[in-house]
């Protein structure tokens, strides 16, 4: 498919009212905002848009308000944050989806130090012998550097066990610092493979964008812009829940789609599926 190529926001923000910005590739690194989103994100809001970030980070929203300030992001660039980690709390707290109220209450929680903050409220028993627990809750590995490798002898035995897996982190791998590093979804995609059962919150599954579209306040998705800089979450979520995209290059996929300070964009474009993946247009960054 052929696909649009913007120099900046200016050139779609009259098309619509709702911005959908993932947070992790577009807004920061993990470290530091990237030059010149702050100023697009107070240009949006300075026009009267509204703006809310949606993140596939396994914490509760107000943990990723907390922690998004800490690296520069301040609280009025926004209107609100929805995360997969406040998405999976609230099943986990409810228990009203079948798959939930059949769930136990003795947890391994798959976790670094960084997610406990998600454990606060649910009425769980946080077991470390995966013999003894019930379900996996699964936010990720415990250091940046972690391998698959390192959690395969859990993994094999609750795959033995069929015990499931709560992911509250889609994701695959994550640009830390300007490295990659792997998520919870990688660890949910190779327990599922192997025939493991997994219930799975955040990008690219719909449920997490009727949160984002309750917290924008619009109804009409024709003028809703979410933005992102993954293929596999951001950009085919926001076809499935029927919402425009823009595709930031810069991000997770930038080793593969530039050549330097080049853009290849027939291998964009030659990895876009019209079917799942339809951005309306691409640009290097989220800037005005």
């Amino acid at each position: 498919m052929t696909i649009r190529q913007i120099d900046g926001m200016r050139a779609l923000a009259p098309a619509y009212e709702g911005f959908i910005l993932d947070l992790w590739g577009v807004v920061h690194d993990g470290v530091a905002p990237f030059p010149g989103v702050l100023d697009c994100m107070a240009r949006l809001r300075a026009a009267g848009k509204r703006v809310v970030l949606l993140s596939n980070a396994p914490r509760r929203s107000d943990d990723v308000v907390r922690r998004i300030a800490k690296i520069g992001v301040p609280e009025d660039h926004f209107d609100g944050v929805m995360s997969s980690g406040e998405e999976a709390w609230q099943f986990l707290a409810r228990r009203a989806d079948p798959f939930y109220a059949a769930l136990g209450r003795r947890c391994l929680h798959i976790c670094s130090d960084r997610d406990l903050e998600i454990r606060e409220g649910l009425d769980l028993q946080f077991v470390d012998d995966v013999d003894t627990a019930d379900f996996l809750l699964n936010t990720g590995p415990a250091e940046w550097d972690n391998t698959i490798e390192d959690y395969a002898p859990v993994l094999d035995v609750a795959l033995r066990r069929d015990l499931p897996m709560v992911c509250a982190n889609p994701d695959l791998v994550v640009i830390h610092a300007g490295k990659a590093a792997l998520c919870a979804g990688a660890l949910a995609e190779h327990y599922e493979r192997a025939g493991g059962r997994v219930r799975w919150h955040g990008k690219p599954f719909p449920s997490v964008y009727d949160s984002c579209l309750d917290l924008l306040g619009l109804a009409d998705k024709r003028r809703i812009l979410a933005i992102g800089d993954s293929l596999r979450t951001d950009i085919a979520g926001a076809a499935a829940a029927g919402i425009d995209s823009l595709f930031i290059v810069s991000g997770i996929h930038a080793g593969e789609f530039s050549d330097g300070d080049a853009l290849d964009i027939g291998r964009i474009e030659a990895a876009l599926d019209p079917a799942t993946m339809a951005p309306v247009a691409m640009a290097r960054s989220f800037t005005w």
